[in-house]
């Protein structure tokens, strides 16, 4: 199965760029199922409240669950003191199976990080450039993936790209998704340096249009197994890693909750039923 790991969908609220407006998965959809995409990983476009969006992703998620996944989108900042919550319900209510970080809002804090490990979820950080961040995330957090799109940068800072391209090389939980690259030696050097299971496939729909995001990938003319790696079982092994019972910190959780979260917290350190996480069999592509 093909599937795209990195799309868009829903409403912005800030309203001044398309990416902050409105992300309508209709016509993504039908693209999508035209060049024979099975599967799309979605999130929220920017907004000022990630937890109300991402309660509208899991609405489009749910009319179409055997198309959709979802991630929950954070600001690390902002929400900072609620990222557990925010996340623990995406995962245990709505199946969510990522965490979606953007640099233009705040990097990924320890919070971020903590709660991605304990539940087992990749991180999708766009870095906007800032490509020596990842220098500084993943040694630090050797057992939480992190996904790098547009291979680091969006406007095509060549130096960005052959920045993250060497550290999916050198660091075994770094990859990076091949949306909006239009320099297309680095995708090729990808490949060549880190290996066609560290590069995955992203449209960054439905902005940009699937099929054209996919031909790139078709043009790199890998051997069939390492194109499949590419066009989806790279994302379906990271996303398949999610945890039955997040493996807590309780002194960590405790101490980054914010007051009005704490009740919630507690639960979900001691294993509440009600939060209880859906099955394996759940999360099967």
């Amino acid at each position: 199965m093909i599937i795209d790991c990195h799309c868009h969908a829903g409403k912005g609220d800030r309203m001044t760029a398309p990416w902050n407006t409105d992300a309508p998965i209709g016509p993504y959809l039908r693209r999508a199922r035209a060049a024979g995409i099975g599967r799309t990983v979605i999130f929220a476009p920017f907004h000022s409240d990630y937890a109300r969006a991402n309660a509208e992703v899991a609405r489009i998620v749910a009319r179409a669950p055997d198309r959709l996944t979802g991630f929950a989108f954070v600001h690390a900042d902002r929400d900072a003191g609620r990222i557990l919550n925010m996340v623990g319900r995406a995962v245990q209510e709505w199946g969510f199976r990522g965490i979606k970080v953007h640099g233009r809002d705040a990097m990924p804090t320890r919070e971020v990080c903590e709660v991605a490990r304990a539940f087992g979820l990749p991180v999708l950080v766009d870095v906007i450039g800032q490509a020596s961040v990842v220098d500084m995330l993943a040694p630090q957090y050797p057992d939480v993936d992190f996904i790098i799109p547009h291979l680091g940068s969006f406007s095509g800072d060549w130096r960005a790209h052959q920045q993250v391209v060497d550290q999916m090389a050198r660091h075994a939980n770094v990859y990076g998704d091949t949306s909006g690259v239009y320099r297309f030696d680095y995708l090729e050097m990808a490949v060549r340096q880190a290996g066609p299971e560290k590069l995955l496939f992203g449209s960054d729909g439905p902005w940009l249009h699937p099929a054209a995001e996919l031909y790139k990938v078709k043009l790199l003319g890998l051997p069939a197994a390492d194109e499949r790696l590419v066009l989806g079982g790279n994302i379906a092994r990271l996303m398949s890693r999610v945890q039955a019972r997040p493996a807590l910190r309780p002194s960590l959780a405790r101490a980054a909750a914010r007051p009005s979260e704490r009740a919630t917290v507690e639960k979900l350190i001691h294993g509440d039923p009600s939060l209880a996480p859906p099955s394996q069999a759940d999360y099967q592509l």
